[in-house]
């Protein structure tokens, strides 16, 4: 059997990534989109060699040992791989409660993976007419079968934009917001600056202050159930 599909793990878990449970976070390599914000930069290259799973077990029955009862498995793009449901179903034979982190660029294999998932967060990285500018990826009909998708679903999910001020304004928070009506979450979180972000105009950008942040949330609260604002 080959090496899993995951490239690296947090060593501590977190309390944070999954929302009332104690998570693992796993990192898959590889990512279809280039966003010049990127947190995770590391992994837009080609898929990398991963943690084989004799490995990836140990890991898992260590964490299980400490209270930990999910794993979010985040990347770069996890959906690009083929293995990914491999991957769920090797995590869930531990006991442990699925989180996947996704941009929704592949709308077949979200709507193949959703049975065997408890918890779904798809980025919103912009307005639709932004995406080819902000990605490079120009295929506004497979994210509206994304979401559409989760927003049929009948588990937890979430959309969240991280907001960049000059990127991002009313008018595109509108515009997103209009995009996933009727969502029963919408979480909005800062951009941090960071000396590895692919834009370099972007790494000494201030941090999104909490004034933008509670005015995008604002916008944005008729269109959905309910918006959270997170890192203020």
């Amino acid at each position: 059997m080959s090496d899993s599909p995951v490239y690296a793990v947090q060593k501590q878990p977190s309390l944070i990534d999954y929302r009332g449970h104690l998570t693992a976070l796993v990192f898959v390599s590889g990512c279809n989109f280039r966003c010049g914000f990127c947190h995770n930069a590391s992994l837009l290259q080609k898929r990398q060699i991963g943690i084989s799973w004799e490995r990836l077990g140990k890991l898992c029955r260590q964490f299980a040992d400490h209270w930990v009862d999910a794993v979010t498995i985040s990347g770069g793009e996890p959906t690009i791989w083929p293995e990914l449901l491999d991957l769920i179903e090797f995590f869930r034979g531990f006991g442990f409660a699925i989180k996947l982190d996704t941009n929704g660029s592949h709308p077949e294999r979200l709507k193949q993976l959703l049975p065997f998932l408890d918890y779904v967060a798809m980025d919103l990285k912009g307005a639709p007419q932004q995406y080819a500018a902000l990605t490079g990826f120009d295929h506004p009909d497979r994210l509206q079968a994304s979401i559409d998708l989760l927003r049929g679903w009948d588990k937890e999910y979430e959309f969240r934009t991280t907001l960049v001020e000059g990127l991002h304004d009313d008018e595109r928070m509108a515009e997103m917001a209009a995009w996933i009506a009727g969502a029963t979450l919408y979480v909005l979180q800062p951009f941090l600056p960071h000396p590895d972000i692919p834009d370099p105009s972007l790494r000494d950008k201030p941090r999104t202050s909490d004034a933008f942040l509670h005015r995008m949330a604002k916008i944005a609260e008729p269109h959905v159930e309910k918006v959270l604002v997170i890192g203020d």
